[in-house]
């Protein structure tokens, strides 16, 4: 590895970022060793790693929920700060190419199967299907233009001007969140205000209260708060409910430096060191700050109209009850093994620890005194707690859930992304392409230990689960580092539960062309 030279400039820029100089030569260590790979075991199907709840189980699941809803235990953790700039990928790609978009050479294009050009000629055909059609013939008529104008001259250059930037709705900027997603009788609904109505469902507490956080980026912070003040009365007679909002910022400090293909530190053409956000994973910090006590967790695309909302509150309370259930028992064997740490009460919470949570025990655990045994099953159950909804996989891409085994031999249950995955292994990949479920990041955490006090979440983080990709700048190839991912690395030594939940609770919007679903729209568009 390079040696570290920092100038006066380099060693102000990093106190500008809050990043210590420690820091940046871990990241270098990190680049140097290279990818690091977990030992992927088996997937975890039902029956193995994958609960699927008992149908006379459910109501009790319910009450559950209600109890500790009624004690307003609940808040919503949304991760919002991402661009939708993949959602309209294609559309930016032909709008940089404008000849593509001269009439005669489109449907040139779409004879040879350009999928560009396709994607385009498609989304015009859908126009009058989408949500965000009246505000775009809006920004359109605010020019003395109109939308079938533009369409009937093939003028779709400047439609995609209307549609992109900021001369109209500036959608290949704005976040998911402030995105129309759904059309209704008399309104239509960002995937922002579609939370807070889903909110309502399954975290609304007893005092009549919702509680939600967003992390947004701090370039959409007036726009997320203007939408929220419009939205809030509203919302609060109509549902007859109080909002508790927050939004956050990912720190500049969980930035992570980048490095040219020799693992050099990258400088850009300024001579700047160059540092890059580092993931989802650097959002553990936000929900830390929470101190919340059981928190659900869900991406910011996954919402559903109104009609088919029911059924996906309907098992978010059954997870949450089943967290709380889970959570109960680990914490009343806690406080009885505190109290007696007799051979009876030590079996009775390796039992619970290895049939109920599926924790797995290191080899000759059985041998081991009493006293050290006591340790381990403390340390063991005394962490926090996550059940994670899966779903049966259908080609989606994402994560999945596994049995790994760790560098000192024990098994665990984790969500594994493709990037942590040796494929170059035929048995690693073999192992991947057998997984029958999918992560939809639809989770329940319990974040307090048995005296009411949070867990420091940092202190459960696989500080190793990084990922290291490839990406550019200036026309330079560099390399990026991520941090563990929220729901991989940065809970990998959680407690996790794996239920299976129905694919209906699952309905991701990854193009724009995932808002022509019928489970987004609110009649068939044919």
């Amino acid at each position: 590895m390079s040696e570290l030279r920092l100038s006066d400039a380099d060693r102000a820029h990093l106190k500008a970022l809050g990043i210590s100089e420690g820091q940046v030569q871990d990241q270098l260590q990190v680049f140097a060793a290279g990818s690091c790979f977990l030992d992927l075991t088996r997937p975890a199907r039902v029956g193995d790693g994958i609960l699927r709840i008992a149908a006379e189980r459910v109501p009790h699941y319910l009450e559950k929920h209600d109890e500790a809803a009624r004690k307003g235990r609940f808040q919503k953790f949304v991760p919002a700060s991402g661009a939708a700039t993949r959602m309209f990928q294609s559309l930016l790609q032909i709008y940089y190419v404008p000849q593509y978009l001269e009439c005669d050479e489109l449907y040139l294009r779409v004879e040879q199967g350009v999928a560009i050009a396709c994607d385009f000629l498609r989304f015009v055909d859908s126009m009058r299907c989408f949500p965000f059609l009246q505000d775009l013939e809006y920004c359109i008529s605010r020019d003395g233009r109109s939308l079938r104008q533009l369409l009937n001259q093939g003028r779709f250059h400047l439609l995609l001007d209307y549609v992109l930037t900021g001369r109209g709705l500036n959608y290949g900027a704005l976040p998911k969140g402030l995105i129309k997603f759904h059309r209704y009788p008399s309104e239509c609904r960002t995937a922002f205000e579609e939370h807070l109505v889903e909110s309502i469902l399954y975290a609304r507490n007893g005092s009549a209260t919702c509680s939600l956080h967003f992390t947004v980026s701090p370039e959409h912070d007036a726009p997320f708060m203007a939408l929220l003040d419009d939205l809030r009365p509203r919302h609060s007679e109509r549902y007859h409910v109080e909002y508790h909002v927050g939004f956050s910022h990912q720190s500049k400090s969980t930035d992570t430096i980048a490095v040219d293909m020799d693992n050099r530190p990258f400088r850009d053409l300024q001579g700047r060191l160059h540092f890059r956000p580092g993931g989802h994973g650097a959002l553990l910090a936000n929900l830390d700050s929470l101190q919340g006590d059981i928190v659900f967790i869900k991406n910011i695309d996954n919402v559903v109209q109104d009609r088919l909302k029911d059924e996906t509150a309907r098992w978010k309370k059954i997870l949450a009850g089943f967290l709380v259930e889970l959570q109960e028992t680990a914490h009343d064997l806690i406080r009885r093994l505190q109290a007696d740490g007799s051979e009876a009460r030590l079996r009775e919470a390796e039992e619970y620890a290895r049939h109920r949570l599926l924790i797995d025990f290191p080899t000759g655990y059985s041998q081991w005194n009493g006293e050290r045994r006591l340790a381990l099953l403390l340390a063991r159950l005394n962490r926090p707690i996550r059940v994670c909804g899966v779903v049966p996989n259908e080609g989606e891409p994402g994560g999945a859930p596994f049995w790994i085994r760790d560098s000192g031999g024990s098994l665990s249950l984790q969500i594994v992304e493709k990037a942590q995955v040796d494929m170059k292994r035929p048995d690693q990949q073999s192992i991947w392409s057998a997984s029958s479920h999918f992560n939809p990041v639809d989770l329940v955490c319990g974040l307090r230990d048995h005296e009411g006090k949070p867990f420091p979440l940092q202190k459960h983080v696989d500080p190793g689960a990084v990922f290291i990709s490839k990406k550019s700048k200036d026309g330079r190839d560099l390399k990026a580092l991520e941090l563990p991912g929220l729901w991989n690395g940065a809970m990998a030594d959680w407690i996790t539960v794996f239920v299976e939940v129905p694919r209906i609770t699952f309905n991701p919007v990854k193009t724009v062309f995932d808002l022509l679903r019928p489970e987004h729209l609110d009649e068939p568009c044919d």
